[in-house]
């Protein structure tokens, strides 16, 4: 097990690199599969998700377009309880297929605060796809659709998941340390 430090706190491997490189794949042949000749959006959420996202794209056979959106309700270990829409969608989702990609799902207040603002849109379908869901700790039941890993109420960095900016470049997923 490696240990990192970030700023003042410690963590340890959780997830490797290759077990969610697998795990990714695995994901995106479910989604090739379920979207076999449809064209779908996928939203994905930055600032998270992004290498989620590009490892996904790069392992999907179907026709797809992807663009980003801002959302934020993070601020160093915890959520403000406010979710900021700082980079907004700017494309018509009108009868579209669309596929939301997120990094984590814990509380899923983010989500929930900017679904209506989807669904106001009119899409033909909506999916949800997290790498990692802390079950435990969801407040805002939502529907998700593709899950990689359900994870225990515990603070993650890695993959694209930051503690306070530091992190994010790391390609395993690490948690905080029981000692930290």
């Amino acid at each position: 097990m490696t240990t990192i430090k970030l700023h003042d706190k410690t963590f340890d491997t959780y997830l490797s690199a290759e077990i969610i490189q697998e795990k990714v794949i695995e994901m995106a042949a479910s989604l090739n599969n379920d979207y076999k000749g449809k064209r779908p959006l996928f939203i994905a959420i930055l600032n998270g998700s992004f290498m989620f996202a590009a490892d996904l794209f790069k392992h999907l056979t179907i026709d797809a377009e992807i663009c980003f959106i801002k959302l934020a309700s993070y601020r160093g270990m915890k959520s403000t309880g406010h979710v900021i829409t700082a980079i907004g969608l700017d494309h018509d989702l009108f009868g579209r297929d669309v596929v939301i990609v997120e990094d984590i799902v814990d509380t899923g207040k983010t989500l929930h605060n900017f679904l209506p603002q989807l669904h106001h849109q009119q899409p033909a379908s909506f999916k949800i796809v997290t790498l990692l869901h802390k079950a435990e700790a969801t407040v805002f039941p939502l529907p998700i659709d593709y899950v990689g890993f359900i994870i225990p109420d515990k603070f993650v960095v890695g993959y694209g998941l930051d503690y306070d900016g530091l992190g994010r470049n790391l390609k395993e997923i690490y948690q905080l340390s029981a000692n930290a």
